[in-house]
């Protein structure tokens, strides 16, 4: 029938970063492959809910930061993942309802959920771009973007969890970069980059799995991952283990260094 959309290739032969996230986290969207990796993952460094779980919280704290002392009221999601409550407009919106966000992802499973991500207050406005940001030209010139966000003003980049799929160095740095290249002054960026400073081991072996499942992942060093943040102003306290960044409580006293394996941090373009 005319009105008939196409098949979407949802890719269940390989896992996928979004939906093993999502096992992780107890969520039901992911498959047996995503299951399996995860399942592995577990084996090698059982702490991996621990990280993301405080990734996730570092997504809460870093959005709340730029919602409420920083007056962003506009914010651009690359790498969404599956939705998962409390998402980036909700905590925005309670600030601000008028605040507007837009979310991107590749996986096509994303998409299909993407309806959740368009629950706004009355007065403010989400949208869902499907897009891979190792083409950020595309990205910033979707119709779905030029008309929920104005680029005029300064924006709320969220680049949480997303680095690490793009394994070239070179590649990683240009793509973050053309993207900040294209945000006004007064822009931040607020992003989380995968370390195996803490252990390197126990993550290289982690890195086995995910290639052997069918998806890619780049660890990198604390020099490696300044450098997503060359030309802005880190905030205070700078780039650090992402459970460190602005901590609620005292409990991140007691996670151990190796059961967090990223960085986190927010910086201002100039």
């Amino acid at each position: 029938m005319a009105n008939e959309r196409p098949k979407v290739d949802l890719r269940t032969d390989r896992a996928h970063g979004a939906r093993i996230y999502d096992y992780i986290l107890g969520g039901k969207d992911n498959y047996a492959v995503d299951r399996a990796a995860a399942e592995e993952t577990l084996k090698i460094w059982p702490a991996l809910g621990v990280h993301m779980r405080a990734n996730r919280a570092f997504m809460h704290r870093a959005s709340r930061y730029l919602a409420t002392e920083c007056g962003i009221d506009q914010f651009l999601d690359i790498g969404t993942g599956i939705p998962t409550p409390p998402n980036l407009h909700e905590i925005v919106q309670e600030t601000n309802p008028g605040a507007r966000v837009v979310y991107t992802d590749n996986d096509p499973i994303v998409l299909a959920h993407a309806r959740a991500l368009m629950n706004s207050a009355d007065t403010g406005r989400t949208a869902y771009v499907e897009s891979d940001m190792r083409e950020p030209e595309a990205l910033l010139a979707a119709p779905e973007l030029i008309e929920t966000l104005d680029l005029d003003r300064p924006i709320g980049l969220m680049l949480i969890a997303i680095v690490h799929f793009i394994e070239d160095d070179a590649e990683a740095l240009s793509v973050v970069r053309r993207i900040v290249d294209a945000l006004p002054a007064g822009s931040y960026v607020a992003a989380t980059v995968a370390t195996d400073d803490f252990a390197p081991e126990m993550l290289r072996r982690v890195t086995d799995v995910y290639h052997a499942h069918g998806e890619f992942m780049r660890f990198r060093g604390r020099e490696q991952a300044e450098r997503f943040f060359d030309g802005l102003e880190l905030v205070d306290p700078g780039l650090v283990q992402m459970h460190k960044w602005r901590p609620e409580g005292d409990g991140y006293r007691s996670v151990p260094e190796a059961d967090i394996a990223m960085y986190g941090g927010i910086a201002r373009k100039p």
